[in-house]
């Protein structure tokens, strides 16, 4: 199973970073819409009496919504993805509950999701984790 851990922190620290990069892109696209759009109908792409006018007020809100939560939870399998390298207990259970946010994300978020969830909940791995000693030591009793 160790196989398995290593491969599943690494895999979920790239996936992560890409999906971060798109967080960023939704970032600028949610703060350039206005612009966008003004851009589109001055070319003749778009009908201002084709295109409801709120629709300026409500798709950046929602575009930075979404960046939001890719960037959160995003950030989160980074953390938790180096933890599980790292063998820590705590990054497994972060791990565990951003692959249930990776099994919406069809086709490739699903299957690095069922994998992550399949690996982490693996009575050997759940051992494994359990098993590392604890770098800190104790203090000394004075």
């Amino acid at each position: 199973m160790e196989k398995h851990i290593t491969l599943v922190g690494v895999l979920n620290i790239a996936y992560r970073a890409f999906i971060l990069l798109w967080a960023f892109i939704l970032f600028a696209l949610a703060a350039g819409f206005s612009r966008l759009f003004q851009y589109l109908m001055r070319t003749g792409a778009i009908n201002m009496h084709d295109v409801p006018f709120e629709i300026l007020d409500v798709v950046p809100f929602l575009l930075a919504l979404v960046a939001t939560l890719m960037f959160i939870t995003s950030v989160l399998g980074i953390i938790g993805g180096v933890a599980v390298l790292k063998r820590k207990e705590w990054g497994r259970i972060v791990l565990l509950v951003v692959s249930f946010f990776n099994l919406a994300h069809i086709p490739l978020g699903t299957v690095l999701g069922v994998y992550t969830i399949w690996a982490l909940l693996n009575d050997e791995t759940i051992r494994a984790f359990r098993a590392m000693p604890d770098i800190h030591p104790a203090p000394a009793k004075p």
